[in-house]
């Protein structure tokens, strides 16, 4: 089966097809709907051949469907027919736990997100659990997300802000009983030094998890 998977981010929508290494991406942003950014892939992938699509979404997902709409797009997402839209079977799932799955190596692993906000995602023996850590109470009356995401390197520095990166990701390691931490997201490539327990993710390790919806694994 050919596979479209279609990553969306604040900045960019990026899509990759079963059988293709070059990924294609869409600008995304405030103004961006769902029906705009179907029309702009229906054309950016027009010369690829697949049968289903899934669907990598900034938000929470319960059974397909997206719950809220998306704080850095604009609004329309939820009640949104995608697979009408496309006129294909279509997978949606939220985008960190689409990268947890690209990322999985058994056991029981806790994914981190560390960009914009926070992203969260538990795979336990292949049977994802997307999580909402990111607004979860951490210290001094802000959350995870205030002290992990872009906000806190702004506010406090790289240096602090790896010191925190390494108290949330033990913090929340012992508390979900993870075998190991992946790190994904844009910035958690400015660590220098990866807290004990966790290794390195990668971005493209969401579309691995976009033809895995697809495979029997989850």
């Amino acid at each position: 089966m050919n596979i479209l998977v279609i990553d969306i981010g604040g900045t960019n929508v990026k899509i990759l097809a079963t059988g293709h290494e070059e990924v294609r991406k869409l600008p995304s942003g405030p103004g961006l709907t769902p029906q705009a950014m179907v029309d702009g892939i229906k054309e950016l992938s027009k010369d690829w051949e697949y049968e289903s699509i899934s669907i990598g979404y900034p938000g929470p997902v319960i059974d397909d469907k997206p719950l809220l709409e998306p704080k850095n797009l604009h609004t329309g997402w939820v009640g949104f027919d995608f697979a009408v839209a496309f006129g294909k079977p279509v997978k949606i799932i939220n985008d960190a736990a689409l990268q947890a799955l690209g990322s999985y190596e058994g056991g029981r692993m806790l994914f981190l997100g560390l960009g914009t906000g926070l992203g969260s995602a538990l795979i336990i023996d292949k049977t994802i659990i997307p999580l909402e850590l990111a607004h979860l109470p951490y210290k001094k009356k802000k959350t995870f997300e205030d002290y992990v995401g872009l906000r806190g390197i702004d506010r406090m520095g790289r240096k602090k802000w790896e010191t925190n990166v390494g108290d949330v990701c033990n913090r929340l390691k012992a508390a979900l009983v993870a075998d190991y931490v992946v790190l994904g997201g844009g910035n958690a490539k400015k660590l220098k030094v990866l807290p004990e327990g966790s290794r390195m993710g990668d971005n493209a390790n969401a579309f691995k998890g976009g033809y895995r919806l697809w495979e029997g694994f989850a």
